[in-house]
């Protein structure tokens, strides 16, 4: 079994939006991520989608977008991103999934030897938050992904190992320690994989490794329309 992940598909398959206004990357970007995915992914293979799906606004015009994942081959299993207005309840959302298609909310899932949970987020600035509201969100999603890795722990029985999703970049530009990452190393998680960011520059790293953690930034424009494996 394989673990590999892409983010932020932005997907509007019954009404098309042109993401190549974004730039050439986006040129049939769907046709290099399908081609990529027949290529690599096996049934028993999972494949971490986190956040930025769709571009739907509600869940009924989501459903083509949400199809057309679930027709991939392996498990796949997705998260709720910034641009996700459509997710709004988790159970309605789970009844219209199949063909081995989890979607994660604050909670987790065992396939095989591996456990994956998470939660969407929130970017911690460089220099404090912009505004209260923008901390009040953080704490919030904080105790959100606590919930999350609780919910992995008690999955966790002989040592599978365990893999945060999250859409939102778990740190800042200057990589710094902050209290979303001190739970991931409390809680022993092995690879955190995010998405969000759109434009790659020195800053950023595709991969990351801090007190046994490891990070991977999974926007399939970042990664050229690629799936990335995870450890």
């Amino acid at each position: 079994m394989k673990i590999y992940a892409i983010s932020d598909l932005h997907l509007s398959i019954n009404n098309p939006k042109p993401m190549n206004i974004f730039g050439p990357v986006w040129d049939n970007y769907l046709s290099q991520i399908e081609s990529d995915w027949e290529n690599k992914v096996k049934d028993d293979d999972v494949v971490l989608i986190p956040g930025d799906i769709s571009w739907a606004m509600k869940l009924q015009s989501a459903l083509p977008d949400l199809e057309y994942i679930c027709n991939f081959n392996g498990n796949k299993v997705i998260l709720k991103g910034n641009h996700d207005y459509w997710w709004s309840s988790i159970s309605e959302l789970r009844s219209h999934l199949n063909n081995n298609t989890y979607a994660i909310q604050n909670d987790a899932v065992k396939i095989g030897d591996f456990i994956i949970g998470g939660s969407r987020g929130w970017t911690p600035y460089d220099n404090g938050f912009e505004s209260p509201e923008d901390e009040k969100i953080y704490k919030r999603e904080l105790i959100r992904m606590e919930l999350s890795l609780k919910a992995m722990k008690n999955l966790q029985q002989n040592g599978e190992k365990m893999i945060v999703m999250t859409h939102f970049p778990p740190f800042n530009f200057r990589l710094e320690d902050n209290d979303m990452t001190r739970l991931f190393e409390e809680y022993g998680v092995d690879a955190v994989v995010y998405g969000h960011l759109h434009k790659y520059d020195k800053n950023q790293k595709l991969f990351y490794q801090r007190n046994n953690v490891k990070y991977y930034l999974t926007s399939c424009d970042i990664v050229g329309n690629k799936l990335i494996e995870i450890l």
